[in-house]
């Protein structure tokens, strides 16, 4: 494709951000749409990310995703936010308006809500209680998204029991904190295993959880998507579990800010996981 100086310009703030899968994604859909527009990867150094972020429309930029440790930062220094990034006191989508004014939006509990469908098509929160372990902003984005899509309870395990009380008590609504001794047995009737945390991510140690008491009729999903088959989710599969992996949260998530900066509905096509693990 040919950039003119019309280009659309929108990209990935973090630090690092060299890992970032986000700029083959969104350059794929501007290749397929046939869009004039580029996604470039932002690394800031922390301490200029305030600065950096109300530069954007100064540069010509429609906007731009901002990944850790940025999501506070952006929360704190855009100039409106959107009842979602509000309720999650944190930032994951910012598009720059044509006064050029700053509106933070956060995307992830979205793209998780999105992922789990598309993996389990007749699923829905309202099925049963969730069990969401971790209780960092990860945790807080998918707990949010299922208070709001009609889940009836969460359960929130951590093995901080301080940091889930926190958790539980900055979003409100019926969730029950679980100490981590009881993980195992909180499992019954649930009809939804969510982890948030790094557990299972290559580099880290599985995920220490038996699953003899949950459901076979449950859902488990693992936001972690590296390796995609988490020992979680191979052991949920061979009890006769759906389980669902983490990439396509980061795939779904996206779709809000490709459609505000570039002006395209993107789609989420079978072959796009490839396309992206490829980079």
């Amino acid at each position: 494709m040919t950039i003119s100086g019309k280009a659309r310009l929108a990209g990935v703030m973090g630090w690092p951000i060299g890992h970032s899968r986000s700029p083959r994604l969104h350059g794929h859909w501007l290749e397929r749409y046939g869009i004039d527009g580029a996604y470039v990867p932002l690394a800031v150094p922390p301490e200029r990310a305030e600065q950096a972020i109300r530069a954007l429309p100064a540069l010509g930029f429609r906007g731009c995703n901002v990944t850790v440790p940025f999501k506070e930062i952006a929360f704190r220094t855009v100039d409106r936010l959107d009842a979602t990034a509000r309720r999650m006191g944190a930032v994951n989508t910012i598009v720059v308006h044509a006064d050029g004014t700053l509106e933070g939006g956060n995307t992830d509990g979205f793209g998780f809500l999105e992922n789990v469908k598309a993996g389990c098509r007749d699923w829905s929160a309202e099925q049963g209680p969730a069990v969401v372990i971790g209780a960092g902003g990860a945790a807080r984005a998918v707990a949010v998204a299922l208070l709001d899509a009609g889940a009836p309870e969460i359960h929130l395990v951590n093995r901080t029991r301080a940091r889930a009380e926190e958790l539980a008590a900055n979003i409100g609504g019926p969730i029950a904190v679980v100490d981590w001794v009881s993980r195992e047995t909180t499992l019954e009737g649930a009809a939804l295993l969510v982890n948030t945390t790094t557990q299972g991510m290559t580099g880290h140690p599985p995920l220490d959880l038996d699953l003899r008491a949950l459901p076979v009729a449950a859902v488990v999903n693992d936001i972690v998507y590296t390796p995609l088959d988490t020992p979680l989710l191979v052991a949920a599969r061979s009890r006769g579990n759906r389980a669902v992996d983490g990439l396509g949260m980061l795939l779904h998530q996206a779709r809000p800010g490709f459609q505000a900066w570039f002006g395209v509905e993107p789609e989420v096509t079978p072959d796009l996981a490839r396309i992206v693990l490829e980079g």
